[in-house]
């Protein structure tokens, strides 16, 4: 067991602090998708005081999600050569962990 938690361990804190900034992207690309595309559709309501338009939100949701993406990838390539993980498994974990500190705040909103 305890190797079996050496191989995928270290993935897993890294990528469980990282999901703490992640929660500053994860919520500016759900803003947007509410706001825009999906309001459009018909699947959500747009916030009414909404009326900026959508290129002053990617001026802002793209910057901050590239850096987050920039930082995500450089934390991570070093610990895939380093982990016993499988290459799947690894980026699986890396993908999902980030988004626990999001989910955590959104269950205790609700």
């Amino acid at each position: 067991m305890a190797r079996h938690w050496r191989a995928w361990g270290a993935p897993f804190l890294v990528n469980l602090l990282l999901g703490v900034p992640a929660v500053v992207p994860i919520w500016l690309v759900w803003y947007l998708l509410v706001n825009w595309p999906l309001a459009e559709l018909g699947w959500t309501m747009r916030n009414p005081t909404e009326n900026d338009g959508m290129a002053l939100w990617l001026v802002i949701v793209v910057p901050v999600v590239a850096l987050f993406g920039l930082i995500w990838w450089l934390a991570n390539e070093p610990l895939r050569r380093r982990t016993a993980l499988a290459p799947r498994s690894f980026w699986l974990l890396c993908v999902l962990v980030p988004f626990l500190p999001t989910a955590v705040l959104v269950a205790n909103s609700v």
